[in-house]
């Protein structure tokens, strides 16, 4: 997925804000054309229901109301973002179990374990596999 900058800050400044919980949202994207990647254009904030530093939810409502927000403007979820405060930015077996209802959405995941140097990594998680992707930053 290709992102801009300011887009990674405003996941990056999320994370940070709901530290030492897990935050959670959602990317709505651009799609690509004629195999070019997806353009990242909005980042919608989530609640993590759980309000928890090993684990997040995002509630159900919120999801469909991103779901018509992004159909409304031809948008598509492109990633679901969340935060790992204690560890590297790597699925842990809930986010791979998870993922399993999302075929094909990117797993963007902000590692905190240093908060004053956050690092960010995108995943495809499909059929239990875990692959890295390119978060493409952008200009805007």
């Amino acid at each position: 997925m290709d992102i801009s900058a300011e887009l990674i800050d405003q996941i990056v400044a999320h994370a940070r804000e709901e530290a030492p919980n897990e935050c959670c949202g959602i990317v709505g994207v651009l799609p690509g054309r004629d195999g070019a990647q997806p353009r990242a254009v909005r980042v919608f904030r989530a609640e993590n229901i759980h309000k928890s530093p090993k684990r997040f939810e995002i509630d159900g409502k919120a999801v469909l109301a991103a779901m018509r927000e992004l159909e409304d403007s031809s948008l598509e979820i492109g990633s679901i973002y969340h935060s790992h405060t204690h560890t590297a930015p790597y699925p842990s077996q809930t986010d791979i179990n998870f993922a399993a209802n999302w075929p094909g959405v990117e797993w963007v995941i902000v590692g905190l374990s240093d908060p004053s140097a956050p690092e960010i990594r995108s995943y495809l998680i499909e059929e239990g596999v875990v692959r890295e992707v390119a978060l493409e930053q952008i200009a805007v």
